[in-house]
């Protein structure tokens, strides 16, 4: 029977590993999950912030096979309110201000569950300032907090973050590999999938999401990138400019839905939530947009290194072609 775990694709080993601690019962205060890019340590961490917060007992028979509860569904979704996620609003990191504001709310009781989960991604960007900041939290955490961080490698967070977590490594997954996980799980042919990845840097999470929440607009976004690219070469200064306008209003267009999303979510919770709870979701809400628009127009960046990465190869193989002949003629001469 699947479990929430299973959405951790390409690392066995981490899926392992959490899945014993949640069952046994041996939940550290804080992790730090490490990796490059791609290898699913943000979805990792939203399926162990499922697995702790399941209201179903974790040591019975179906202890950690949910996943499908309205708890489960929320965290999925990135919808519940003990589940915050953090990223970077600085422009060379986190703001002092920001850690100040997570550590002030790790103090307040949890909304619905029974414990509130945290989840910061790019601890590398937590400044020395920050950082100090947050020690505290982070060795001496109230008991219903957990906090997850997400890096790219142990090495790029400061030590005395490092030392107050318990670190997960998680492997890098091949680009052939990565291809084939999102076959079985979307049933999208190879081609789709490679074209999928590298419009998502290479994130499986990312790529499966590429696919099945906008799968066709977002193909056709590609293709539209795509064709404006093989344009260039007969383009003036004011196509350019069009193009750009265009394909940036084209990357950001999903945002319309999540919005709507966001202030339905806002609207449920309004009878039974004191306003600064409200507050607090409102202002996670403009986080999350913020985020989302980032993405989708990293996206946009992500097509065209793509491009750009196989025209490169298509002119170097041109080239070693060339000289292969030269070299050809010469000795035949």
């Amino acid at each position: 029977m699947s479990d929430s775990f299973d959405t951790i694709l390409g690392q066995p080993k981490v899926r392992d590993f959490l899945r014993t601690s949640v069952r046994l019962g041996r939940i550290s205060h804080a992790y730090l999950f490490t990796g490059p890019s791609g290898s699913n340590k943000t979805r990792a961490a939203y399926a162990f912030a499922q697995a702790i917060l399941c209201p179903r007992d974790p040591k019975s028979e179906r202890g950690g096979l949910c996943g499908k509860c309205d708890r489960c569904v929320q965290i999925r979704r990135g919808k519940h309110p003990d589940v915050k996620f953090f990223s970077p609003e600085g422009v060379s990191g986190y703001l002092v201000e920001q850690v100040r504001e997570i550590v002030a709310d790790a103090s307040l009781a949890p909304i619905q569950a029974d414990r509130k989960i945290y989840i910061i991604d790019r601890a590398d960007l937590l400044g020395a300032a920050g950082a100090n900041a947050f020690l505290k939290t982070l060795e001496e955490p109230p008991e219903d907090v957990v906090c997850i961080l997400l890096a790219r490698t142990r090495e790029s967070v400061l030590p005395t973050i490092v030392s107050r977590c318990l670190v997960v490594p998680f492997r890098h997954i091949p680009p052939s590999e990565a291809a084939g996980i999102i076959c079985q799980n979307t049933g999208v042919l190879a081609d789709r999938a490679r074209e999928a990845l590298a419009a998502c840097d290479g994130s499986l999470s990312r790529a499966i999401e590429f696919i099945q929440a906008h799968g066709n607009e977002r193909f056709a976004f590609r293709a539209r990138v795509l064709s404006a690219l093989s344009s260039l070469e007969f383009a003036d200064d004011w196509d350019i400019c069009g193009y750009a306008t265009e394909l940036v209003s084209l990357a950001k267009a999903p945002l319309d839905v999540v919005r709507q999303e966001f202030e339905s979510e806002l609207a449920k919770n309004e009878d039974f939530l004191a306003k600064s709870a409200l507050r607090q979701i409102e202002a996670r809400n403009k986080r999350r947009i913020s985020a989302k628009s980032t993405e989708y127009l990293q996206q946009l960046t992500a097509i065209v290194r793509s491009w750009l990465r196989d025209v490169m190869v298509i002119c170097a193989q041109a080239d070693e072609l060339v000289v292969n002949v030269d070299v050809r003629e010469a000795l035949e001469q």
